[in-house]
């Protein structure tokens, strides 16, 4: 169950990718990032849309990190961007070539590898000084996205996809810190605190990403900044485990499915019919 409800979080955060991303093409352009050329994103119905699917898609996030390995969930949010693509088809009337229906597969295989080895997650609290140290690292990435704005493309769109992505993360961490006590005692840890700033810092640094940089570059820095650093710190401090003798199934299948899930982070990048091109062109989206 906890499998399904991770695919499902994919589809929910796979389809809002399309809403949000045509959401912050079609915003009025701006030279310099403010509040004002941000509202001009979040105030279309496409990004509501968009974050309503996001807010659907966290509910079944956060049930399936309560039983499975971060590895595999964070994996399993990674591979929205096949869900992306494939959308792609209908809704905005593009296709996918040869490459991009490979790297599909190879999400699903990177998948289903994933899910015959991975063993079920630690039921052992983690430490008051792990929790803590997940509060303290928010300012700080949120330190380094600011800084990243004023950087030049291509650094600006990796480092702003990276910070997003390891908001992202910090989401996934605290959310599987927090207890599995009443719903009242959640409040009294700095966990649940945590998990809804870094998850509103993600959408800020990721959305400006989206309207500022390039999108492929940025989609790519958000894959890796949310499941390879959260995936290896669920292994080392959170005791995350494989079914015994299933370590190698588990490797290739992660490395399969976030280098499936690289290959098609251009489709971060969607836009309408007869919409002007931005930073990679329909042409690009259409070829193999």
């Amino acid at each position: 169950m906890g499998l399904i409800l991770a695919i499902v979080s994919a589809i929910c955060y796979g389809s809002a990718s399309v809403f949000q991303a045509i959401a912050a093409r079609r915003a009025p352009s701006s030279d310099t990032v403010s509040a004002k050329s941000l509202m001009g994103v979040f105030a279309q119905w496409r990004y509501l849309l968009g974050l309503a699917l996001d807010g659907a898609g966290f509910v079944f996030q956060f049930i399936a990190l309560r039983s499975l390995p971060i590895f595999l969930v964070q994996a399993a949010l990674a591979a929205s961007l096949a869900v992306t693509a494939v959308l792609a088809i209908p809704l905005l009337k593009l296709r996918l070539g040869t490459i991009q229906w490979l790297a599909v597969g190879g999400v699903c295989v990177g998948l289903a590898l994933l899910g015959v080895s991975a063993g079920s997650e630690n039921a052992d609290q983690p430490s008051w000084t792990f929790r803590i140290g997940l509060t303290i690292a928010v300012p700080v990435l949120a330190l380094l996205g600011l800084a990243a704005i004023k950087l030049k493309d291509p650094l600006r769109a990796a480092t702003l996809g990276l910070v997003g992505g390891l908001f992202f993360g910090i989401v996934a961490l605290a959310a599987r810190s927090i207890s599995d006590v009443d719903f009242v005692d959640w409040f009294s840890g700095p966990e649940i605190y945590t998990l809804v700033v870094a998850g509103g810092l993600a959408f800020v640094f990721y959305t400006i990403g989206l309207q500022k940089a390039s999108v492929t570059t940025v989609t790519a820095g958000l894959v890796i900044g949310e499941t390879v650093l959260p995936s290896v710190v669920g292994v080392l401090a959170l005791g995350d485990t494989t079914r015994r003798g299933f370590i190698p199934v588990a490797a290739v299948g992660f490395a399969l499915a976030i280098a499936s899930s690289l290959m098609l982070a251009k489709y971060g990048s969607l836009e309408e019919p007869g919409e002007p091109s931005g930073a990679t062109g329909k042409a690009e989206l259409q070829t193999d």
